[in-house]
């Protein structure tokens, strides 16, 4: 039986954005340094560490186990629902469950569509003709944007942006990692401005 590989069943389109998002698998292909195939990875994904040290606050009251499950639950999607969930409601009695609830949600509809996207590309080769690659850059959209309400998180996401445009043509998606160390530094600088600013207000009070 011939079981065609997930390259074969989605688009190149979809192809190129999951090895953009996974930079590593580029790397490896180009036959890449293991240090810089490893400081790649690392770097990608660091945001999960930055989502964990967000909602801290929230469940470091919890048993081990339960920071452990929803770590392991913890994605991008997830981010994006509990943490405007914690903004709305500080500090609410059973917002793990909200938690738990919203990280299976997450998995158990990545997994089944996963399915179901193999299933289909194998039945309908021609499937990626439709556009619905879209659906991933039209995720991640909203994903981001609602997190853009302070100025900190605007500068950052606008400073990443730009160099990572302009720096697009560096090997090795050094230019995407140069974009993500500026972005982190706009934000840090954005943020402790701000805070000095109101400590001045609350003393000038």
């Amino acid at each position: 039986m011939n079981i065609p590989s997930v390259k074969e069943l989605v688009s190149a389109e979809e192809w190129q954005v999951r090895t953009d998002l996974a930079a590593c698998y580029r790397l490896v292909a180009a036959h890449t340094g293991m240090l810089v195939i490893w400081f790649t990875t690392l770097i990608v994904n660091m945001r999960h560490m930055l989502y964990a040290a967000t909602l801290l606050p929230y469940v470091a009251h919890l048993p081990a186990r339960w920071r452990w499950l929803l770590g392991f639950l913890l994605t991008d999607e997830t981010f994006a629902v509990v943490a405007s969930y914690y903004q709305r409601n500080p500090n609410p009695p059973y917002g793990h469950w909200y938690f738990l609830g919203s990280g299976l949600a997450m998995y158990t509809n990545w997994q089944a569509w996963t399915l179901v996207g193999l299933l289909f590309g194998a039945v309908f080769p021609q499937l990626q003709s439709l556009g619905l690659d879209f659906a991933m850059v039209a995720t991640f959209i909203a994903i981001v944007v609602p997190q853009l309400k302070r100025l900190p998180q605007l500068g950052a996401a606008l400073a990443a942006g730009c160099f990572a445009y302009v720096l697009r043509g560096l090997p090795y998606k050094l230019g995407l990692l140069t974009a993500v160390f500026i972005g982190v530094a706009v934000g840090i600088v954005l943020t402790r401005g701000r805070k000095l600013e109101e400590s001045r207000q609350e003393a000038a009070a």
